[in-house]
């Protein structure tokens, strides 16, 4: 039988994550606008839990080395990561792609806030993306506004025609529809994520 995460550790999974995504002084007016917007979504949590079993997924692998480097940057996420890393609701939602086989055990998502989330909510989504060394994530798009906070990693981003080179504790911003895309580079990504807007439908891939 799999193990369920306790709801006391997802509650402090939780607190990490909201720390990653508070409001910073000096950064640009459109990413402090978007975590006000989220930090005030995640304010409006009810305070309940559905602990979720394990998926299982591959990409867990990846979890010891990105742990590793967060021990340094950010100790407390890295802690309540530990925990519970291998039990999360780990996840691939897209299509299998016949130019980049093997991806779908290479990348994904945990969701700890959100429509079908431990913590559910129907306005806002905040989880964590990790990404294999030297994956490429494709192209990409999705109607939610998105922001992404890297943790771990030093990877290469693609945002509508800009290539951005973001370092751990840097935020990058998707509006609605921008197509984006980004490559995990020797190290493995791991990024805080949330969407906000139309949190329900899914992402596909750009060419879709």
């Amino acid at each position: 039988m799999t193990a369920i995460v306790a709801a006391d550790d997802l509650r402090r999974l939780l607190a990490a994550l909201r720390r990653r995504v508070a409001p910073r002084p000096g950064e640009a007016p459109t990413i402090a606008a978007e975590r006000h917007r989220v930090a005030a979504a995640l304010d409006r949590l009810d305070g309940r839990v559905t602990p979720q079993p394990a998926t299982g997924h591959p990409l867990t692998r990846f979890l010891p080395a990105a742990l590793a480097l967060a021990a340094e940057l950010d100790p407390d996420l890295a802690a309540a990561l530990t925990v519970v890393g291998d039990g999360l609701p780990w996840r691939y939602g897209y299509d299998r792609r016949a130019d980049r086989a093997g991806l779908e055990s290479s990348m994904g998502w945990a969701e700890i806030v959100g429509p079908l989330a431990p913590f559910v909510s129907d306005e806002v989504c905040l989880g964590l993306t990790l990404i294999g060394p030297e994956t490429d994530y494709p192209a990409h798009r999705h109607p939610a506004v998105e922001l992404y906070d890297v943790v771990t990693g030093h990877p290469v981003w693609h945002v509508a025609d800009a290539v951005l080179r973001p370092e751990p504790g840097e935020a990058i911003l998707h509006g609605r529809g921008v197509v984006h895309a980004m490559r995990a580079r020797a190290e493995p990504l791991l990024a805080v994520y949330s969407w906000t807007g139309d949190v329900v439908s899914p992402s596909v891939w750009a060419d879709d």
